[in-house]
């Protein structure tokens, strides 16, 4: 839900509006908050010296997949959605392979990495 305040310059009161969108109740896209939120706290673990490298393009990934969820679900035309839904599916892989080089260079442990691979069936 998209909470948006406007002021009337008329009499300068103040009004809010929510905006109900439907792509905020779709599983996958209440995942990929969920998957972003997790890569945030995952890679906060991570050595100093990654974060510039490693640690900003995982963040970066997480956030593409849920954003480009969220514009995907706005374009009407089937084929824009896909492409973005695609876009979105390609940053999910990116992860994935990010985090298995995390896990190999001791970064992470056993317990994300199962975390991970269960819960990317929307994907």
């Amino acid at each position: 839900m998209l909470q948006i305040q406007l002021i009337h310059n008329s009499n300068s009161q103040l009004t809010t509006m929510f905006l109900q969108l439907a792509h905020t109740k779709l599983n996958v896209y209440q995942f990929s908050q969920a998957l972003a939120l997790e890569c945030y706290k995952i890679t906060h673990q991570f050595p100093t010296e990654e974060k510039f490298a490693m640690v900003q393009q995982i963040r970066r990934a997480a956030l593409f997949v849920h954003l480009n969820l969220a514009e995907g679900c706005s374009r009407k035309s089937k084929v824009e959605r896909n492409r973005y839904f695609e876009t979105s599916r390609g940053s999910v892989i990116e992860i994935d392979a990010a985090l298995d080089i995390a896990y190999k260079l001791s970064y992470t442990n056993m317990a994300i990495e199962a975390y991970w691979r269960c819960n990317c069936k929307y994907f």
